[in-house]
């Protein structure tokens, strides 16, 4: 009986240990200043596009382009973070490092259901990565082809991962921006469709088994915004009044609606060679300044699960956080809606978000800021109308709806921390797309972020700030507070106290 007493005890006293430890790290982390308390960051280092995201036997997946030894951009590797709801992240090694043949960057993850490529184990199907390889010393030389496609491998559910000995899969023949590859199985021809960004464009591969690729067609260069370069690109169905329908995420920078970068997005057929949109007209898929790269999750069935990079490369090295930079948006589940005889994608918070929530309450015109909360908004006419999240000493952010140009706006001009990027400091817009007499409105509210979705998610706008001292309180200003026909306040848990009691959102 003793002989097994001794060893358990110690077990018990290790765990308590390790998970007051963890404990002890997760306060660390979650008392920075400017660290978001309910959006994924990297415990340090830097961090831009989320990578290869895959949903398997009940784990998200999501790796994101990693430098972890400067909180600028580097060499790029691949970080991972996994969670069971998309809510609650654990970090995780380092799935691909740098090698002879580049940086490792952007691109996709899927599960190799089918073994295809040949590469499960045991009848167990693969988890195959699909990247981009930077070669900075065949761009040093002055080469057009130092980028190129390959592939990785695991049969551990992303534990860890192969390097296949064939990379590249797919060379490059001249091009210099040549990235980004999303991959997806096409079932009606029974081969997986890489959809990757050329220079102004993209260009639609397929491939019987994910090593061997064959060029279909190319799409966009005289349709859609050009003030930049193509990159992060998403090809996938979503469904609207019974029929299916294609969508085209493409991200542009620099050229977006605010300055710097955004994603755009078409919508239209794609028959396993050809994409061919509905209208050409630019449509965006966030307005605000501080979305980009955004791409949805595989394997996750009629669901299109869809997480961006917080941030904009017109300022993204220079932001004031100091042991790690950037966050994610919120992910957000998106669908498809007709408004005017266009097709128009809307996007909400995932209901997922509901597992840090604490309680709803009646919220007043004016109120105290605790951490992290979700505001809902609706009004019973479209006048105009400001909120204002400020703190003590002056600092504020103030979005709302602006009736003479029926569009929602977003003001940091006094948020705090400015002076880091001369275009920081600004009002970005979004117009209203929606035609009924009212406005639904959901504000994200976190440290250092903000983000609106209007009217469902018709118009979503994204904006990070940096206030000297956390946002304590906040304001509605509308003329007549008879047009406020409901507002709502639900403080969320951080995302660091994971497994203490709170009280849930019913």
């Amino acid at each position: 009986m003793f002989k097994n007493f001794i060893p358990l005890t110690l077990i018990a006293i290790l765990v308590a240990c390790t998970t007051a430890k963890q404990s002890a790290e997760n306060s660390k982390v979650a008392s920075e200043q400017h660290r978001p308390q309910i959006h994924f960051t990297p415990p340090s280092g830097w961090m831009n596009d989320p990578n290869g995201m895959v949903y398997s036997n009940g784990t998200y997946h999501l790796f994101y382009q990693h430098y972890p030894d400067s909180t600028v951009w580097g060499p790029m590797h691949w970080g991972h973070a996994t969670s069971t709801n998309l809510v609650e992240w654990q970090h995780k090694p380092i799935a691909l490092y740098p090698d002879s043949l580049g940086y490792i960057f952007s691109g996709s993850a899927v599960v190799d259901t089918r073994n295809t490529s040949g590469l499960g184990k045991n009848g167990k199907a693969p988890l195959v990565a699909i990247f981009t390889y930077h070669d900075t010393t065949g761009e040093r030389k002055g080469r057009n082809d130092f980028q190129s496609q390959a592939i990785a491998f695991s049969n551990d559910d992303g534990k860890t991962w192969t390097k296949y000995a064939g990379n590249p899969v797919l060379a490059n023949a001249g091009i210099r921006d040549f990235r980004d590859p999303k991959v997806g199985w096409n079932e009606a021809t029974k081969k997986w469709i890489m959809t990757l960004a050329v220079q102004d464009r993209v260009a639609f591969y397929s491939s019987p088994d994910l090593k061997n690729w064959t060029k279909e067609s190319e799409f966009g260069k005289e349709v859609g915004a050009h003030g930049g370069v193509w990159e992060c690109p998403d090809l996938f169905m979503l469904e609207h009044g019974g029929q299916q329908h294609w969508v085209l995420i493409v991200n542009l920078n620099p050229g977006g609606p605010n300055g710097g970068s955004a994603t755009q997005y078409f919508v239209g057929k794609f028959d396993g060679q050809h994409f061919t949109p509905y209208s050409n007209e630019t449509q965006w898929l966030d307005y605000g300044p501080d979305e980009y790269a955004g791409i949805t999750w595989s394997n996750t069935g009629k669901r299109k699960i869809f997480l961006g990079w917080m941030s904009n490369w017109q300022y993204a090295n220079l932001v004031p956080t100091k042991t790690w930079r950037s966050a994610t948006t919120v992910p957000r589940e998106l669908r498809l809606e007709q408004v005017g005889g266009k097709y128009r994608i809307a996007s909400l918070p995932v209901a997922e978000l509901q597992v840090l929530a604490i309680q709803t309450m009646q919220g007043q015109q004016q109120g105290v800021l605790n951490g992290p909360v979700r505001m809902n908004l609706t009004t019973q006419s479209l006048d105009a109308f400001s909120i204002t999240l400020k703190n003590k000493v002056g600092q504020k952010v103030v979005l709302g709806y602006d009736a003479a140009t029926n569009s929602f706006y977003m003001d940091r001009r006094a948020s705090g921390k400015i002076s880091f990027e001369p275009g920081f400091a600004a009002i970005h817009r979004a117009p209203r797309f929606s035609a009924t007499p009212n406005i639904k409105l959901t504000l994200i509210v976190d440290k250092a972020s903000v983000e609106l979705f209007a009217d469902d998610g018709l118009t979503v706008m994204t904006q990070i700030f940096f206030p000297d001292n956390d946002y304590e309180s906040y304001s509605i200003d509308v003329k007549d507070s008879s047009a406020i026909q409901s507002f709502q306040v639900t403080p969320y848990r951080s995302m660091y106290l994971q497994g203490q009691n709170h009280k849930a959102l019913k």
